[in-house]
């Protein structure tokens, strides 16, 4: 199993469309933080819609853990097209290039041969939010400094800001890039189901993307039968609960409760329906991919 693990890794590591994501990522982060640098201006965008209601010391706003919030605000929504360039080849790939039917000539069972493609997948999406947590948060808190995290959140038609005090910030960046692997591995799950179907890599990528363009538009359009009857079932509804570890409780007298979560029932019952679209998926994949001809 190790050595089929190596073998799928260098596979990954040889392929010049593993190493975009890390660039693009890269690329985006730094730009934000030369320009927060350059200019802190740029908070004024930010703050237009809570400018009249709140008094903001806005020097005191940027910090590393302020803008490590804002790049996750900015990138987790595009990195779901990243994980799908690397998963949706896993098998495509094998067929496009040949490959698959010698790789299945070989005394190992099908399903231990895509798991561990699953798991590799799984590792560049792990690889992937550890190259971006080191950018986006250790990387800020060296060039802006910690101070307290300040989190601006539209609830129902209000504006809300909330004040994390900063011993009390890393542990929900643990929580939050750990939620979004489980988010992230819903989309290696479903890029790896489309490639058992493809005979070439496009395919599946192209698949997985519009999938989720299209469910997020569907997860955001506030129509009650579509809030109701189709929301809770798509995995877009739940990729950005990873914001509800910073969405800290309030007591009666409006003070934040340390060390608290507003709604820790509901950030649970997203993982565990993430889980379940991970287990369908990947099971549906082992499936179809346990009966594929190869010999069309």
């Amino acid at each position: 199993m190790w050595s089929l693990l190596q073998i799928e890794l260098y596979k990954i590591s040889k392929r010049p469309r593993t190493y975009i994501a890390f660039i693009a990522i890269a690329g985006i982060v730094l730009i934000i933080q030369a320009a927060f640098k350059a200019d802190p201006g740029y908070l004024n965008i930010l703050l237009q819609n809570v400018g009249d209601t709140f008094e903001v010391d806005k020097g005191k706003v940027i910090n590393g853990y302020f803008m490590c919030y804002m790049i996750l605000n900015t990138l987790l929504i595009q990195v779901p097209i990243l994980v799908a360039l690397v998963a949706g080849d896993a098998i495509s790939g094998e067929a496009n290039m040949g490959t698959l039917r010698l790789l299945l000539t070989k005394p190992i069972s099908r399903a231990k041969i895509i798991g561990v493609k699953f798991f590799a997948s799984i590792i560049y999406t792990v690889a992937l939010l550890v190259f971006m947590a080191i950018l986006a948060l250790f990387l800020s808190m060296a060039i802006f400094g910690t101070n307290d995290l300040l989190v601006f959140r539209a609830k129902d038609t209000e504006s809300q800001i909330l004040q994390i005090m900063q011993d009390d910030v890393m542990w929900r960046y643990l929580a939050a890039f750990a939620y979004a692997a489980v988010a992230l591995t819903v989309i290696a799950a479903l890029a790896l189901f489309l490639s058992v179907f493809a005979e070439n890599s496009i395919g599946p990528i192209v698949a997985t993307v519009c999938i989720v363009i299209v469910c997020t538009i569907i997860s955001n359009l506030n129509i009650p039968i579509i809030d109701k009857n189709v929301r809770p079932w798509l995995f877009t509804s739940y990729l950005v609960g990873w914001k509800g570890f910073f969405y800290i409780a309030i007591d009666a007298d409006n003070v934040p409760i340390k060390g608290s979560m507003e709604n820790w029932p509901a950030i649970r019952n997203s993982l565990l329906i993430l889980l379940a679209h991970i287990g369908v998926l990947f099971g549906g994949a082992v499936w179809f991919f346990k009966r594929k001809d190869i010999l069309t």
